[in-house]
């Protein structure tokens, strides 16, 4: 029992943070790019999607440079007394770096949609920037960014091959179950292998059923408008 159970709460554990993570990274960039116009926009859009077209394997390559006893903040880590590689923190770093671009992008398309002229009404009325999005934007994005951040959290918990990469196969501190799959599989242990496969496909799917059941609800409940 305790070969399911420890990859499962291990992962459990780190979709959850990973999840806090991405959702207010990804919201906080989302906001900022669906208004900025400056001349470096394209540039900025292309590194926070880039971990999406890229290898997973890569990722995980440039997160061991950076996190590594020999990286920039790997060093500045170990003087402090912490180390990244192969913690449970590793694990979180490397979802979040994952699920990032796919929170980021969908959550940036829902801003997008919301009429720039309620949020300018609503500035008219005295609110700042921050009450603004907070009533406004985020309300009428809300279906959005929803979907955005169960997707995240489906992506973070599917991650494999940065998290082996950086964190290793620690059993019960940094073997989700993705990587608890690889290795059962093996060492031909194809039973074990099975049954992570459908605890995975379980979690993700409910996950995604979800977002379909509230979009489902949420047209249900959308006033008709009356020509």
């Amino acid at each position: 029992m305790t070969d399911y159970l420890e990859p499962l709460l291990v992962s459990l554990k780190t979709v959850t943070v990973t999840t806090v993570v991405t959702f207010f990274l990804g919201i906080a960039a989302a906001r900022w790019m669906a208004h900025y116009d400056g001349r470096f926009k394209s540039l900025i859009d292309g590194l926070f999607i880039l971990p999406m077209v890229l290898p997973p394997t890569v990722v995980g390559y440039i997160l061991l440079l950076v996190f590594g006893i020999n990286g920039p903040l790997g060093k500045a880590l170990l003087a402090l007394g912490e180390k990244i590689v192969f913690s449970w923190e590793a694990t979180v770093i490397a979802a979040t770096v994952m699920a990032f671009p796919i929170m980021y992008m969908t959550a940036k398309g829902a801003f997008e949609q919301v009429e720039p002229n309620i949020e300018a009404a609503a500035r008219t009325l005295g609110a700042n920037e921050w009450r603004v999005f907070w009533t406004v934007t985020l309300p009428l994005a809300k279906a959005g960014v929803i979907a955005a951040t169960v997707l995240a959290f489906a992506r973070s918990l599917g991650e494999f091959g940065a998290t082996l990469m950086l964190a290793g196969n620690i059993a019960g501190k940094t073997q989700t179950i993705p990587i608890a799959i690889y290795f059962a599989i093996q060492a031909g242990d194809m039973d074990k292998a099975m049954v992570l496969c459908i605890i995975v496909l379980a979690i993700s799917f409910v996950s995604l059923a979800a977002i379909a059941y509230w979009k489902g609800m949420a047209a249900k409940m959308k006033p008709v408008k009356v020509s």
